[in-house]
């Protein structure tokens, strides 16, 4: 079905046509799905001058965004957001119809989900296409920016738009596939910086998708004529951290085994080569999606992988270490798990970024609490108000979430973690307490001549 409404045709842009913030005022983009990246990408396109709709089919985030709040983003991004609502460069709704009959360049930013037995499920994104498809009018630009498996952008979402829509990719619309990797971490500057990887099937889509993309990032895109090359592209390179991630923890425990410190060899290898060795860490699930596409796409096509998943269980089965870990130390403190009050310090990963890292605290705060522990938490970058999801207590400050404790767990290394006063610990918490350290910032020796019991990964059991 096509609308009556009128605008440039994207199909076949011009550098010209949008080489500055007034040409781009011509041009409606779409956001479909306001999470993270949704969020991220309506800011972008707005301030590079495109007219922004963001749609959702949660009510509730529609009347937030409409009000210059995004919830669980930082400051910096809700700062801009509610600038940007105010001005009506973007606005949000939960018409999906209305929205893609008038846009231009329509971002569909969902992606493909894992369920609890580990088994992709593109449901959502194959509904929403659907929903595009037929609304869906003639020279729109459809870019697909959440992560699928192999052979899926064009297989799927452009065989439900083409069959909703009666229209033909590469020649009635364009679609793309811009895969963005936003780890809870990044801010709207280091994605402007990044070097978005873009790819169509024909050349009017990829040279238009490019120019628009280009103009968010501010560098040029690497760009593919083969859109099934740029889906394994983003599917190896995440399986990659993940194989990594998994060998420097092996190599962790195997120096906890041996009674020595793996932050003494990352230190002697680092100063005297690019050896690509790197610290152990809880593992979170940036990667774990794309290792199940992978995974599932290797099993379609009869491929044995050996590697990649004996990663990825490695990676899960961390978080069953560090539960062992906070046992043994709880242990020498004359304790045990069960009934023990544990404080999880660190939900985020940087001050710049709020968002929760909600994979690492969740999981290790589940599996703690299954056992009898009682869980309390905090973060120095986040309010008790953004923590809508979590049955754990949230203290606003580290002394808070600390008193009474039996063990304090650092999850992240943010500033305020790295100088505890000891002396006002031993005051609050229950002593002998024990302090698990997963960042590595704080000096184990200093930690035990406090008279405090020490645990880390790749460090064990401080006392020799």
């Amino acid at each position: 079905m096509e609308s009556a409404y009128m605008s440039p045709s994207v199909l076949n842009l011009q550098p010209e046509e949008i080489d500055t913030t007034e040409k781009r005022e011509k041009y409606v983009v779409s956001i479909l799905g306001c999470e993270h990246v949704g969020v991220l990408c309506a800011c972008l396109f707005a301030e590079a001058g495109f007219k922004v709709t963001c749609m959702d089919s949660n009510p509730t985030v529609v009347n937030l965004l409409n009000k210059g709040k995004a919830p669980l983003m930082n400051q910096e991004v809700e700062s801009r957001l509610r600038a940007l609502v105010k001005t009506g460069h973007v606005r949000a709704t939960t018409d999906l119809k209305n929205v893609v009959s008038q846009s231009d360049v329509i971002v569909i930013t969902t992606s493909a989900k894992i369920d609890e037995k580990k088994k992709v499920d593109y449901s959502e994104i194959e509904n929403v296409c659907k929903q595009v498809g037929s609304d869906l009018r003639r020279g729109s630009l459809v870019i697909a920016v959440g992560i699928v498996g192999f052979g899926f952008t064009e297989g799927v979402i452009g065989k439900i738009l083409e069959n909703t829509s009666g229209l033909k990719v590469g020649i009635d619309f364009g679609l793309a596939y811009s895969p963005i990797q936003i780890p809870r971490e990044q801010t709207m500057e280091s994605l402007i910086k990044q070097e978005l990887k873009v790819a169509a099937s024909e050349k009017n889509s990829l040279n238009s998708a490019s120019m628009i993309l280009e103009t968010i990032t501010k560098k040029s895109t690497k760009k593919t004529l083969n859109i099934k090359t740029a889906e394994l592209a983003v599917l190896f390179e995440a399986v990659q951290r993940d194989v990594n991630l998994a060998l420097t923890n092996e190599l962790a425990i195997f120096c906890e085994k041996a009674s020595w410190d793996y932050l003494e060899i990352f230190k002697l290898l680092n100063s005297s080569s690019p050896s690509g060795v790197s610290l152990p860490t809880l593992a979170e699930e940036n990667d774990q999606k794309e290792t199940y596409l992978l995974l599932e796409d290797a099993e379609n096509l009869n491929a044995k992988l050996c590697i990649t998943p004996i990663a990825r269980e490695a990676n899960e089965e961390i978080f069953k270490h560090a539960v062992n870990l906070t046992q043994s130390a709880l242990r020498d403190c004359g304790k045990t798990l069960r009934r023990a009050r544990i404080a999880l310090l660190g939900l985020t990963k940087t001050a710049n970024m709020k968002t929760p890292q909600k994979i690492a605290a969740k999981t290790l705060a589940e599996i703690l609490g299954a056992k009898g522990a009682k869980i309390t938490l905090h973060d120095p970058y986040i309010s008790e108000n953004e923590l809508t999801e979590t049955p754990y207590p949230f203290k606003r400050s580290m002394l808070q979430a600390l008193e009474g404790t039996d063990c304090a767990i650092i999850l992240t290394g943010h500033d305020q973690f790295k100088r505890p006063n000891f002396r006002k610990l031993k005051v609050i918490m229950k002593m002998p307490a024990a302090i698990i350290d997963f960042e590595g910032i704080i000096e184990p020796d200093k930690v035990e001549k406090e008279g405090f019991i020490y645990r880390g990964l790749g460090r064990g059991v401080w006392k020799k």
